[in-house]
């Protein structure tokens, strides 16, 4: 990792450019309810804790979003420290952030009774799943997830 950036807990100072983090991850999400989903985190700090990497100029260039959750895919123990969101700006990539930021995250589960550690990400999300797997993430499953309209006509067979 650069020198110049260090891994911490997300301060109430830095709230603002955390969501503008979140909303490059999930660019598709409205910020109203980026908004909301940072509240319901913030509220429960026992299930869930914010970490960010900051730089010299005391900018944020990635962060990491854990909770607690009783039980996850391919796991055996509970309770569980899962990485809900991650993200690094592109050019900090590939120098240590995003190892730095799982490693805080696991640190705090760990602290939490945590036995096991979990993630997903998106089945084409080749980035993703290789830098999982570089951390030593384990691959549980693959998953395809389906959704139907019921206001639609309903289907003949």
């Amino acid at each position: 990792m650069k020198p110049t950036l260090r891994v911490l807990s997300l301060k109430r100072t830095q709230i603002n450019a955390w969501g503008e983090l979140r909303s490059r991850l999930w660019p598709d999400c409205p910020p109203d309810k980026h908004r909301r989903e940072m509240s319901d985190i913030l509220a429960e700090p026992e299930f869930n804790a914010v970490f960010v990497a900051i730089g010299r100029e005391r900018a944020l260039h990635g962060f990491l979003e854990a909770s607690i959750r009783m039980s996850a895919e391919g796991c055996r123990s509970h309770p569980i420290g899962y990485v809900e969101g991650w993200y690094v700006e592109p050019e900090w990539r590939a120098q240590g952030v995003g190892a730095a930021l799982i490693a805080k995250a696991e640190a705090w589960a760990a602290s939490q009774g945590c036995r096991e550690m979990a993630s997903d990400t998106q089945a084409d999300n080749t980035i993703s799943r290789a830098a999982h797997q570089a951390l030593g993430y384990e691959e549980v499953s693959t998953l395809a997830h389906f959704r139907k309209d019921l206001r639609q006509a309903p289907h003949q067979a």
